[in-house]
């Protein structure tokens, strides 16, 4: 199981601020991993260069 940031605060208070995520919600943070374990090239992983909504 992925933890991100929506699962850490809704166990912590109950409820999420997706303002105050840092590191992604665990769907987005499972995506990357299975790109990069599909693809392993770490420029596929350049989550930088793109907009967030295709995070």
């Amino acid at each position: 199981m992925i933890f991100g940031d929506d699962r850490l605060q809704m166990q912590s208070q109950g409820y999420t601020v997706p303002d105050a995520f840092n590191h992604g919600t665990s769907a987005q943070r499972s995506r990357w991993l299975k790109k990069g374990l599909q693809r392993g090239n770490i420029s596929d992983g350049d989550t930088f260069s793109i907009p967030y909504s295709q995070l």
